[in-house]
């Protein structure tokens, strides 16, 4: 069922008041407008995911996977439906559970009363403090917790931070609490004179936009890679040459980089003929996604809005830059040039470009960076990364649809999958990035990288049944193959369209 909401009309001399830009609210502008001037009335539209120029511009942004339609007075529909069977399939529905249709019959009245409210009761019914007494201030709530999460937020330059652990500590709220207090740590909330309400708001905005039954591509990863954005950006090489700015951009980009992320990879969506795929021309679909859901709710919630409206625009671009970047497609392109670099001894850090292009290799390490952990952390992210591919895997299964790579849990295993993954993108990645910054840190990474590709061997050893006519030595071989990256099983596992970023 299509829910729509009637907004009022206003005279085109009046500002549109601040209700009509509430949470769930939209607003389409005009290319010819000004980007942070009041909309026309007669190009608003539903929210629910989407921030869109007028629709007669090619390059319209719709900012949600969800499958909802959004309207303009010309009629445009930005989802381009066909035969296919999946097309008929809810987003939402991926990951179904019991009484879903029931919740999602009875939630259109709260949503109409939820668009109204104020921030501040926003705040209160919002997932972030749901269940909690509005009256109980939140911190004298669970001491013992706050108080943990607290010290650990000390130690959060630490390669082996917890970000599970600190997860629970925060009641679910890791992106938030992190990245705020990296922001406030760095002094970037005065120095560009962000408005603690809107900032916090926004925060909130991204969590929430993460989808928490992805089991990879979810709040706690984007937690994680901010983290680890954190302890690049403090290598002597970047520290003492990156601007407030450079690490504004870098610290959003990590918050943001999977905003949205439906738990399916591109492939899927462009076999799928969904509407990202489109409009995106099939080229880094979810990676621009993820960039324009970034901008619509910088814009929605007004965060740069005191900036000059060109400040505004190169901020956005450039968040957008490091975005894509993430594309683990184009992989080879950037460790091309960035070895080029490297070998020619020319990256000059005064240089504003060769600063974010450097900023764009961090963000890249960050986003595949969980080989490099400690084997306790990163045991569980191969365990949750496979598990997405696997749920893909049955969904296509499901809808008689060609099975991607990787993606057939009955053909492979998590450390099949991940020992190929270290072979053929974290390792050649993470070693030029030592040549770029030759530090402890580095080392660190590639010393786990290495255990945990052995370890991965040992358990794929110990799962493969031996024939009993083998002949003596056969196995212990093969183990030894498998354990250096060159059994025959890891092999052939080189992730062609994978998607672990």
């Amino acid at each position: 069922m299509e829910v729509c909401y009637q907004l009022p009309v206003l005279p085109l001399d009046r500002p549109v008041p601040k209700h009509v830009l509430s949470r769930r609210g939209a607003i389409s502008f005009s290319s010819s407008s000004s980007l942070f001037g009041a909309p026309d009335p007669r190009q608003l539209s539903q929210r629910r995911g989407a921030i869109s120029y007028d629709s007669a511009d090619q390059t319209a942004l719709y900012i949600r996977m969800l499958d909802v339609r959004v309207r303009s007075q010309v009629g445009f529909e930005p989802e381009r439906r066909s035969s296919h069977p999946y097309l008929c399939i809810d987003f939402r529905t991926l990951h179904t559970r019991l009484g879903y249709g029931a919740a999602s019959a009875s939630s259109a009245p709260e949503r109409r009363v939820h668009r109204l409210l104020s921030f501040q009761r926003y705040l209160h019914s919002s997932r972030l403090l749901r269940g909690l007494p509005q009256q109980i201030p939140l911190h004298i709530l669970d001491e013992d917790y706050t108080g943990q999460a607290r010290c650990m937020l000390e130690k959060v330059g630490n390669w082996n931070f917890d970000i599970f652990l600190f997860d629970k500590l925060t009641n679910g709220n890791s992106l938030i609490t992190l990245t705020f207090h990296l922001l406030n740590q760095y002094g970037l909330v005065e120095l560009f004179q962000l408005d603690m309400v809107k900032l916090w708001r926004f925060l909130v905005m991204v969590q929430e936009d993460y989808h928490g039954d992805n089991p990879y591509h979810n709040a706690v990863h984007a937690a994680d890679v901010t983290q680890a954005m954190y302890c690049y950006l403090r290598e002597p090489m970047l520290e003492k040459s990156l601007t407030s700015y450079d690490i504004l951009l870098g610290l959003l980009a990590a918050a943001t980089h999977d905003l949205d992320h439906p738990g399916v990879n591109q492939p899927f969506l462009i076999k799928t003929d969904h509407y990202l795929a489109t409009l995106y021309r099939n080229t880094s679909v979810l990676e621009n996604h993820h960039w324009k859901s970034a901008v619509g709710l910088l814009r929605e919630t007004g965060l740069f809005s005191h900036l000059p409206a060109e400040d505004s625009l190169n901020l956005e671009r450039e968040l957008g830059s490091l975005i894509l970047a993430t594309d683990i497609s184009r992989q080879n392109d950037y460790l091309t040039r960035f070895r080029m670099h490297l070998d020619q001894e020319n990256l000059c850090l005064s240089n504003a470009s060769h600063r974010h292009f450097v900023l764009q290799m961090a963000l890249k390490c960050a986003d595949i960076c969980n080989p490099c952990r400690p084997w306790e952390l990163s045991k569980q992210w191969s365990e949750k990364v496979t598990e997405e591919f696997f749920q893909q895997g049955d969904i296509e299964k499901r809808h008689k649809l060609e099975v991607s790579p990787l993606c057939d849990r009955d053909s492979n295993t998590v450390g099949n999958i991940q020992m190929g993954f270290m072979t053929y993108v974290a390792e050649p990645l993470f070693a030029e990035w030592a040549r770029f910054s030759d530090t402890r840190l580095s080392q660190t990474m590639l010393g786990h990288m290495g255990l945990n590709k052995a370890s991965w061997g040992g358990l794929q050893q110990e799962q493969t049944p031996v024939p009993e006519d083998a002949e003596p030595g056969t196995a212990g071989a093969d183990g030894d193959n498998a354990a250096a990256g060159g059994g025959r099983s890891g092999s052939k596992v080189k992730p062609q369209g994978s998607r672990e970023s």
